[in-house]
């Protein structure tokens, strides 16, 4: 029987890697749909104090607000459990279909749903189980992607064109930052408050419409075709026992590694607009001024970030991040409380530190796993460790700061995460050039050399 943990250098010729043209649309449709993703997600964070007035009102409101973002990432690991294998038996541009759609829609529902003021208790029902479908989907849409990108990119540039998947992270993110900031300025609160907050949200339905069309003209992944008809058909069952027998390793070391990328995503892209809101006292367009600035000097970077992992490698990247934030946190977080320009100096000095991890996510992660099981071991290990860890990093870091009226709590989040994230990182093997094709794990110089059959005698 063979070893599923080494290459087969010795299988059939398979096709040469893709065109450069067909990687660019990859790119291009997998980013949208990871925009649409997080365009959400960043939108209910800069509309905290809306959806608070409107679902939660009360002296609690903010934190039961923050807890309704946390409570969707319980539903995430249930989503990878479910996307995952499935992606792995009957393809990832399927699931990335049905994936988007559900984020997309359960969205746009937001948006239409009506105020506790008009229906009662059923409002905040109903924005929860909304947000239930949406932790639901994101768990496969994002390993998905991650995965989808990382097959269609050549090996010796994953981690360039790996990054524009979290350049979608934070133009999404960022998109949700300026709709809202351009409503405000041209509705007024006081119209903000009263129906404008639900613009945004129905905006997610005509971005999901574009992501699933762009999808949909595209192939499937090439490696996951490659994989012969026993691989790819693996029953639910086959595909969590061979990545729990085979590759507990990789689902430990993965699920360290994002309880680091998660907790400072969180705490920086979702919970500072809060933070600079009720921690530092600035005014909500100010708040959401400093983010989109942030954001956006975050998406310059991020390709740059991709292209170092390709040339250095990903494991001195992520050491470089995790030691800076962990030395710069406190330091950061205490500029921060200074004003305006000292906030989105705070901001962005960690968010430089944080993009050589967030920039190489799709080149690093889908890499720790096998083709027959990549999917589901990236979504699986990515969403418990995110649900745990990164989607309750708003709550818990609000919560801590009222118990203990200590300001720099996220720092101290933020450094013990980059600890646990360390310890990781140093039992990742290194991918950077490994090929991602075959049943076997990749590693680094462990790349397959496609050659073409010899012809045979005719005679």
């Amino acid at each position: 029987m063979s070893n599923p943990n080494t290459h087969d250098s010795t299988s059939p010729a398979s096709p040469p890697e893709p065109e450069l043209k067909t990687v660019r649309k990859a790119v291009v449709a997998s980013a949208i749909g990871n925009a649409t993703e997080w365009f959400d997600y960043g939108l209910f964070a800069v509309s905290v104090t809306y959806i608070t007035q409107h679902f939660f009102p009360g002296e609690k409101g903010t934190l039961l607000t923050l807890l309704t973002f946390a409570f969707s990432f319980v539903f995430r690991p249930l989503g990878g459990i479910f996307w995952g294998p499935m992606g792995d038996r009957l393809g990832r541009k399927r699931v990335l279909a049905l994936t988007i759609l559900l984020m997309a829609g359960s969205t746009f529902c937001i948006g239409l749903l009506p105020s506790y003021a008009t229906i009662g208790v059923l409002a905040p029902i109903i924005l929860v189980l909304l947000r239930v479908i949406q932790g639901f989907s994101s768990g496969g849409e994002y390993g998905g992607a991650a995965t989808f990108m990382a097959e269609y990119a050549p090996d010796r540039r994953r981690g360039f064109f790996g990054s524009f998947l979290e350049f979608g992270t934070l133009a999404g993110m960022a998109a949700g930052s300026l709709v809202v900031l351009l409503l405000q300025l041209g509705l007024g609160e006081e119209t903000m408050m009263a129906w404008g907050w639900r613009i945004p949200f129905m905006m997610a339905g005509v971005l999901g419409v574009v992501g699933l069309y762009l999808r949909s003209r595209l192939d499937e992944s090439p490696v996951y075709e490659e994989l012969d008809d026993n691989d790819q058909g693996k029953s639910v069952k086959e595909v969590f026992r061979s990545l729990f027998a085979h590759y507990k390793k990789q689902l430990l070391v993965l699920g360290g590694m994002v309880v680091a990328v998660n907790v400072v995503n969180y705490t920086l892209l979702s919970y500072m607009p809060s933070y600079l809101e009720n921690q530092v006292g600035m005014g909500s367009s100010v708040a959401l001024t400093v983010m989109f600035l942030a954001q956006a000097f975050m998406m310059l970077l991020i390709p740059f970030g991709g292209v170092l992992s390709d040339r250095v490698g990903r494991k001195p990247v992520w050491y470089f991040s995790l030691i800076g934030l962990f030395v710069a946190a406190i330091p950061m977080f205490m500029l921060m409380a200074n004003g305006f320009v000292w906030a989105l100096i705070g901001l962005a000095v960690l968010g430089v530190l944080y993009i050589p991890q967030l920039s190489t996510i799709s080149a690093t992660f889908p890499a720790m796993f096998p083709g027959p099981v990549r999917f589901a071991g990236f979504a699986i290990s990515y969403n418990v460790s995110t649900a745990t860890f990164g989607g309750t990093a708003p709550s818990v870091n609000e919560a801590i700061i009222e118990a203990t009226g200590n300001p720099i709590v996220p720092a101290y989040y933020v450094m013990g995460a980059c600890v646990i994230g360390f310890v990781a990182a140093l039992f990742m093997k290194e991918t950077k050039g490994a090929s991602l094709r075959g049943a076997g794990l990749p590693e680094e110089g462990a790349e397959i050399v496609f050659e073409e059959a010899e012809p045979t005698d005719s005679k």
